[in-house]
């Protein structure tokens, strides 16, 4: 079954919207955490929440969208009440911080609008990455990743172009971020059908699981998944909990490394503002979405021609080694090569790993495993900066140079272990390979 690209094009709108909203907010909201002389590890910590309403939500919501049936989907509704709520709050996140100052009463305030936007967008989270696999056959599964992760790209790459406006207004980033996010999921409910046995039309839903039989059932299948012969779903999410250990500790601190380090000397002499330092320190990022913007299609073709999981390996030890250096030659030259080099890694490694996830699931399952994959990713997302942030006050900032080098690393080695990569090892149940091009019934 052939790829159809125009479908593929438009529901990457959705991952368009989020990847702008998330580019903005780890790089902007550090900056207004740091305006309030807080520690290095509890702006790390506080960066978790979306992570940790991530682990808590999205797997459930997994699973719940598993058994929804409407006229819309099975995924959709969760898009249509999850977005407009996440772009209110995201739109106030700088004003409250504008016009309360820094006192107690405008951090508390700040935290609440930043925890329910967290909510929101893990309410439609899952879903929206769960539509890709529920609308693409298992072969294609790569080239569709591909697709859409080049319109993450996209929207990355212009939020990043965003620091430009934050030197001009703090809030202009979050309210065109908030703006276009709600433009690109109406894309998506107005541009995309679900399959027809997804809706009411086709038949009744099953029984959706409560919130505590949803986490009992991820963790049972977590279990089941370490007790089975084959490790290959065990040794996945491993590795993906170690990449995002290790690219989690860059994305939340490099505006601030940027701002306190790359250009202190011109914040010190007076050549440059401390915002205008965070601006030009965001923009650097620019250099990783455009390469992985690039290779996000390229990537898909190679892992069709060559595999996953050595696709997947390669940028992992592209990623160690380039990183590696940056901790013993921190000049701009060697970052902007870093920077770019690191999009390319990373568009190997991000484009591959959803769709060796979707493959080792049967077909009922996708929902879940989509909340498996966000179960491990949100685990190292949540922790990753706040260690990260406690090291850098014991040893400073450097030493994020020495942690994310280390987990690509270990990332490498647990997908030695991983099997079963390709689409012909998909699975019907958990364990049970079989030889397929694809599901018509996609």
């Amino acid at each position: 079954m052939r790829l159809d690209y125009k479908r593929t094009f438009l529901l990457g709108f959705g991952f368009f919207g989020v990847s702008i909203i998330w580019s903005v907010y780890n790089s902007f909201v550090p900056i207004f955490l740091h305006d309030y002389a807080l520690p290095y590890w509890l702006i790390g910590f506080i960066m978790t929440f979306d992570n940790i309403a991530g682990i808590f939500i999205q797997p459930y919501i997994g699973q719940l969208s598993d058994h929804t049936r409407t006229r819309l989907g099975r995924r959709l509704p969760y898009i249509l009440v999850g977005a407009p709520v996440a772009a209110v709050f995201f739109g106030l996140v700088p004003l409250i911080h504008q016009a309360m100052g820094r006192t107690p009463a405008a951090l508390a305030l700040l935290m609440g609008a930043l925890i329910i936007m967290n909510i929101a967008m893990a309410i439609f989270r899952t879903p929206v990455v769960a539509l890709m696999p529920d609308i693409t056959p298992s072969p294609q599964r790569s080239k569709a990743n591909g697709i859409i992760n080049l319109m993450g790209g996209v929207g990355t790459t212009i939020a990043f172009g965003m620091g430009a406006l934050f030197a001009v207004s703090r809030g202009l980033p979050f309210w065109v971020a908030a703006l276009i996010l709600l433009g690109c999921e109406g894309v998506v409910l107005l541009t995309i059908r679900e399959p027809r046995q997804f809706t009411t039309a086709a038949g009744e839903a099953g029984k959706a699981p409560s919130f505590g039989e949803s986490l009992r059932d991820l963790f049972k299948t977590v279990g089941d998944v370490a007790r089975a012969q084959d490790k290959s779903t065990l040794f996945i999410c491993l590795a993906i909990f170690a990449w995002f250990m290790g690219y989690n500790a860059i994305e939340t601190f490099w505006t601030l490394y940027g701002r306190n380090y790359l250009f202190a000397a011109e914040v010190a002499r007076g050549v440059m503002t401390g915002d205008a330092a965070a601006a030009k320190a965001t923009g650097m990022m620019i250099f990783i979405s455009g390469a992985f913007l690039l290779f996000a299609l390229p990537a898909g073709f190679i892992a069709t021609r060559f595999g996953r999981k050595p696709t997947i390996m390669t940028g992992l030890g592209i990623l160690t080694v380039l990183w590696t250096g940056v901790r013993f030659f921190p000049s701009l030259p060697y970052v902007y090569v870093t920077l770019i080099l690191s999009g390319v890694a990373w568009a190997l490694i991000n484009i591959n790993s959803l769709p060796i996830v979707a493959d080792l699931a049967s077909d009922e399952k996708i929902g879940s495993y989509t909340g498996l994959y966000y179960l491990f990713s949100l685990l190292a997302a949540s922790t990753s900066p706040t260690i990260v942030g406690w090291l850098m006050d014991l040893f400073g900032m450097e030493v994020m140079f020495v942690f994310t080098p280390a987990f690509m690393l270990l990332a490498f080695f647990l997908m030695l272990g991983v099997k079963r990569s390709e689409p012909r090892q998909a699975v019907t149940s958990l364990g049970g390979a079989v030889e397929t091009a694809g599901n018509a019934d996609f």
